[in-house]
């Protein structure tokens, strides 16, 4: 089975354009390509130009003319509200076409933008696709994104029509998106002509004079038939979180991404048209944009959305209560919430009290999959967890083990292998290739494969500084790493998380891996704060697990022990705080930066994608005075 992935992973490097051209035959095009890779405008490389499709019908439209319309495509359950809602083909058909008109009558057509700020419901996925139905662009904003970023989106996407709710359901409280969206548009320089509101039971919304509401607006529309667009017209733009200043707005198109897309579902995911799979994301990030939405709708499978969080909704036995209520053949979730519920079951209880039959694969992506947790999950499931690495800007996996093509070795710790198309590289501070199992920065030579990002929304020329100008040739990752001698990618840090001491580059990643290990600590996050003699030294950032007793002072004398034994004392680590939580983004990403500036008694600013702004009120408060925050 290795050699099906080694012959594959070979002939997408030495062939892509008839290796591709093979992989879209998966789609349905109404027009067929003139050439399959266009590098006419090298380093902006383009897929299928010359090819006319339409991502909705591909999703939708063929599966129910295939006989497939009572299968469900979504199931919607809701933690939050205690209600589970199943929507076949047929009806997302029906529900999208009459919401694409909806829109088309008020005037959105091909080319305009969308902004969609709305909960994890079924009609936030109606909305996208009744926009791509149209040819129209959508935004998807995370639900309950704060105003002022949100007004940054309004600004640079410049949409006709902003489709949100009445609210958002969150443990322990109902979150009002109206007064949100209204401070947003205050602050915008840019008026959308209309706001479509879907009512939510739980808190409606006062409408305006330029407000329709959703049923309303439905009632009164005809449906909409899909409408060719290019294979190179945009599907969407997805702004990447935490961005200060001008937003940057990540493109992808109709062509590439479907293509890639549906081939990734069963090459990498091991999933066929029918089969439940679930991503435990939300419709506002990549992973709900790429494998919630359109990566399991375009290959005819069942996919699930969660409203809710894997702890405290109302335990830490929420997910597997989910796979088992539906019969989850493919899970993917992030590390950080499979950390949480070791956390708080540790000795996996309650896994126990579930039947998993179903379950053949967990993926994990979002943040580095620290070993311990993968082990613990690999023992409790029973079930290979495949850590897989990608990014906003790549749309799907650069690297993971292809249930679909081979199976190999899970190495914990590791991300697994390239994926077909992709041509990993580690390069040194000179860009020169690193010999393996060194530390350097990950970076993937061009053209990239179809279904990543060609550029920024209106910003080539940024899109050339961020990732194509450091390292001529390849797309720089940000991410660090090596690549050792089987051919496993390890993704340790951020390139701006390596840290040096005395000289000696180390990466935070890896002394996090060794944390990890400690049998008292749940999670952790390693960052360089500034020392006078050595440059940099880590800081450590522990939470300890659930039912813990032992007394804090032994937990960070064993941790400091722990480290100087693994790495060595060129690590220099002397200092670690016990804290109740980590700052995370809504998406999960534990904000390093913001931690390494609060240790290091910079100002800093209360990030708006973060989940819970008080976190930092605490761990300020186990640092000293000098930490404050400015805004």
């Amino acid at each position: 089975m290795a050699d099906a992935y080694a012959q594959a992973y070979a002939r997408s490097l030495r062939e892509p354009e008839a290796f591709w051209a093979e992989a879209a035959e998966q789609i349905d095009w109404i027009s067929r390509w003139q050439r399959v890779l266009d590098d006419t405008r090298a380093p902006f490389y383009r897929w299928f130009t010359g090819g006319t499709l339409n991502t909705c019908f591909n999703a939708v439209d063929r599966h129910v003319r295939a006989g497939r319309g009572q299968q469900p495509a979504l199931i919607h359950d809701s933690a939050m509200t205690g209600r589970c809602r199943v929507v076949t083909y047929a009806e997302l058909l029906d529900l999208t076409s009459r919401f694409a008109g909806a829109l088309a009558a008020l005037g959105v057509g091909k080319g305009d933008r969308v902004i969609i700020y709305m909960p994890m419901v079924p009609e936030a996925v109606v909305a996208m696709l009744a926009c791509a139905r149209l040819g129209a662009v959508h935004s998807v904003v995370f639900g309950g994104f704060a105003a002022n970023e949100l007004a940054k989106r309004i600004d640079d996407a410049t949409p006709r029509v902003i489709v949100t709710a009445s609210c958002g359901l969150e443990p322990g409280r109902v979150q009002a998106y109206k007064p949100l969206l209204e401070t947003a548009l205050a602050e915008a320089a840019h008026a959308p002509s209309t706001c479509i509101v879907l009512q939510r039971p739980e808190l409606e919304a006062e409408l305006g004079p330029r407000d329709v509401d959703w049923d309303e607006a439905v009632a009164a529309a005809a449906p909409h038939d899909c409408v060719p667009v290019a294979a190179i017209d945009p599907l969407y733009i997805l702004y990447t979180s935490g961005t200060t200043g001008q937003p940057k707005g990540i493109v992808r198109d109709n062509g590439g991404h479907a293509v890639a897309l549906s081939w990734t579902m069963k090459a990498v995911y091991g999933v066929d048209a029918g089969d439940v799979y679930w991503a435990a994301s939300d419709v506002g990030w990549v992973v709900g944009h790429s494998y919630i939405v359109y990566g399991p709708l375009l290959a005819g499978c069942t996919s699930v959305m969660f409203e809710g969080k894997p702890v405290g909704t109302p335990d830490a036995g929420t997910f597997w209560r989910v796979v088992e209520r539906h019969r989850v053949e493919v899970m993917f979730t992030a590390p950080t919430a499979l950390r949480a519920i070791r956390r708080e079951d540790p000795a996996g209880e309650l896994i126990g009290r579930h039947d998993l039959s179903s379950l053949e694969a967990l993926f994990l992506a979002g943040e580095r999959s620290d070993p311990e947790t993968v082990n613990w999950a690999l023992d409790k499931l029973g079930v290979p967890v495949i850590d897989h690495w990608w990014q906003t800007e790549t749309g799907w996996p650069i690297t993971s083990i292809p249930r679909g093509l081979a199976t190999f070795d899970i190495r914990p710790g590791s991300a697994n292998k390239p994926m077909p198309g992709w041509d990993v590289v580690v390069l040194d501070e000179q860009g020169r290739p690193a010999e393996r199992g060194r530390i350097g920065a990950i970076a993937c030579r061009l053209p990239l494969p179809p279904g990543t990002s060609p550029t920024l929304w209106n910003a080539d020329e940024r899109f050339r500084e961020a990732y194509l100008t450091q390292f001529p040739g390849y797309y720089a990752t940000g991410d660090a790493g090596c690549i050792d001698e089987a051919g496993y990618v390890h993704v340790l840090t951020r390139t701006d998380d390596v840290i040096n001491v005395a000289g000696h580059r180390l990466s935070t990643g890896a002394i996090e891996e060794v944390l990890a290990s400690h049998p008292d600590i749940a999670e952790c996050a390693v960052a360089g704060v500034r020392d006078e003699i050595k440059g940099q030294v880590p800081l450590a950032f522990l939470c300890t697990k659930a039912g813990h007793r032992r007394d804090e002072t032994e937990v960070v004398r064993e941790a400091v022990a722990l480290v100087r034994d693994r790495i060595g004392p060129v690590a220099a680590f002397k200092r670690a705080l016990v804290v109740e939580r980590l700052p995370k983004t809504r998406s999960g990403k534990i904000l390093r930066g913001t931690l390494r500036r609060m240790a290091d008694g910079e100002p800093y600013t209360v990030p708006a994608t973060i989940d819970d702004p008080a976190i930092l009120d605490e761990i300020a408060a186990k640092l000293g005075p000098r930490t404050t925050p400015t805004g």
